[in-house]
């Protein structure tokens, strides 16, 4: 059995395949999912679990180099915009943080190599992760 923190195995291989520069986007309920992108669906019900619950499980197992997160995420989420950026700068040194609108941030996500969804139900939670090299 694994005993790391993330234990989902779809999730946890999808992690084990990315390479410098391929991305994966974690996001709330609602986020479409583009055809071709593997759909990680997480979702059990409203909240469960939730967008920040997963975002720290995969951190725990991905290195980070770069997020993308929708503009408007700071306006209409300003709560879980800021837990956000202090989960990830912890997690991830030298951070590059980009902000699209949120279609150009959708139309992101068709080059993401999966998509996870999860249970969460606050407007514009969902973040483009860019993976970067350990060495």
């Amino acid at each position: 059995m694994k005993k790391t923190f993330l234990l989902n195995s779809e999730l946890s291989y999808c992690i084990s395949k990315l390479g410098h520069k391929d991305s994966l986007v974690i996001g709330d309920a609602g986020l479409p999912v583009a055809e071709g992108v593997q759909r990680i669906d997480l979702a059990v019900s409203e909240g469960i679990p939730s967008f920040m619950q997963v975002l720290e499980a995969v951190l725990a197992e991905q290195k980070v180099e770069k997020i993308f997160l929708a503009e408007e995420m700071r306006t209409a989420s300003k709560d879980l915009h800021q837990e956000v950026l202090n989960l990830c700068s912890q997690n991830q040194v030298g951070l590059e943080v980009e902000y699209l609108p949120h279609e150009d941030f959708k139309q992101q996500t068709e080059s993401c190599k999966c998509a996870v969804r999860t249970g969460e139900f606050t407007p514009y939670a969902n973040v483009i992760l860019v993976s970067g090299v350990v060495f």
